[in-house]
């Protein structure tokens, strides 16, 4: 695939505005951890390759582990994800997933058990940010870095 364009060389100011708005949700009180899971499951629902690499790279070096890393397009059948992380899932699921209906009342009790109403506030703000970074990286064919080992391996 070939990159369409890059975005953020065309519009600088539009770039800016979104890191603004990242830079607050990097530094709510939300856990990195969690954000990281939220990141890489949005970015799973969109198909977005350039988000997925950076977020999973991202959630290893802060130590997540391959397991939960793995298993997080299917959290919902997996014991490895904490009741916090799973309200915060499926409201990552309910609010990527606009089109085809609305977030559910049950989703929203369910994060109301374990997330204050400013949580709940900053983690639907970081659910927006992964899918604006999404739309513009997947619409636009942002390329991510290449595994030399798959390089060197055809060469």
């Amino acid at each position: 695939m070939t990159q369409r364009l890059n975005a953020f060389q065309i519009a600088p100011d539009a770039y800016a505005a979104m890191r603004g708005l990242q830079d607050y949700v990097n530094q709510s009180p939300l856990e990195h951890s969690l954000q990281e899971l939220v990141k890489i499951r949005a970015s799973q629902l969109n198909r977005c390759a350039y988000c997925l690499h950076m977020h999973m790279a991202d959630a290893r070096k802060a130590g997540e582990s391959e397991a939960r890393i793995t298993l997080l397009s299917a959290w919902e059948e997996s014991e490895l994800y904490t009741l916090r992380e799973r309200a915060a899932l499926r409201w990552t699921e309910e609010l990527t997933r606009l089109t085809e209906r609305s977030p559910s009342d049950e989703a929203f009790a369910e994060l109301r058990e374990h997330f204050s109403e400013k949580e709940i506030v900053d983690l639907s703000v970081a659910i927006g940010m992964i899918n604006v970074w999404n739309r513009i990286n997947a619409g636009f064919r942002t390329r991510h870095p290449q595994d030399r080992r798959r390089e060197t391996a055809g060469a």
